[in-house]
C-alpha cells in the first residue's frame, strides 16, 4: 500500500493585512478590581502552599557533602598555611551512598607529603559521620597552579 500526497499550488494576487490591535478593542472589557485581586490571590496560594524539593545530603550543598568539606578544610599543607581545600588541592568530591571519591593533586609530585597526605585526607573524611569509607585518586593533570586557590587563601597568603 503506498501513501500518496497531493500538494496542490495555490497563486495570489495579494493577502489581507491580519487585523491590528486597537486600545479600544482592550478597554471593551475591562477586567475588575476584583478578578485582578483574585487572579493575583490563586497564584500566590499556589506559590506559597508548594513544597521546596528535598534538599539531597550527598549533593553540593547537602549536609554530608558540608561535613565533608569541613573535613577537607581542617587538614593544611605542611609547608604552607592554607588548607588543602581553599589551596585548590581537592579537584572533585562525590558522594554515593555513603561511599566518598575525592580527586586531588598536590603542588608537585616532589612534594614532601605525597605519601602521607592522600591517606591523612581518607582518614579524616572516612571519620565523618554518615560516610562509610573514603576513597583518594591522586592526580597529576591537569597540573596545580596558584589560579587554583580561592580568593580566602590568597588574601591569607597576602596575593590579593
Amino acid at each position: 500500500m503506498t501513501d500518496e500526497r497531493t500538494i496542490r499550488i495555490e497563486e495570489v494576487e495579494s493577502v489581507d493585512a491580519p487585523p491590528r490591535a486597537r486600545v479600544a478593542d482592550a478597554e471593551a472589557a475591562p477586567e475588575t478590581m476584583g478578578a485582578k485581586l483574585e487572579r493575583k490571590r490563586d497564584y500566590l496560594d499556589g506559590f506559597l502552599s508548594a513544597k521546596p524539593a528535598a534538599a539531597d545530603p550527598n549533593a553540593v550543598g547537602g549536609d554530608l557533602y558540608e561535613a565533608v568539606v569541613a573535613a577537607l578544610k581542617d587538614i593544611y599543607d605542611p609547608e604552607i598555611p592554607v588548607n588543602i581545600y581553599d589551596l585548590g588541592l581537592i579537584y572533585n568530591v562525590e558522594i554515593d551512598e555513603g561511599h566518598v571519591a575525592i580527586t586531588m593533586t598536590l603542588t608537585t609530585p616532589h612534594c614532601p607529603v605525597a605519601e602521607s597526605m592522600p591517606g591523612e585526607v581518607e582518614l579524616r573524611v572516612g571519620a565523618v559521620p554518615g560516610v562509610g569509607d573514603a576513597e583518594v585518586n591522586l592526580v597529576w593533570d591537569p597540573p596545580w597552579s596558584p589560579e587554583a586557590m580561592s580568593d580566602e587563601a590568597r588574601l591569607e597568603l597576602g596575593m590579593l
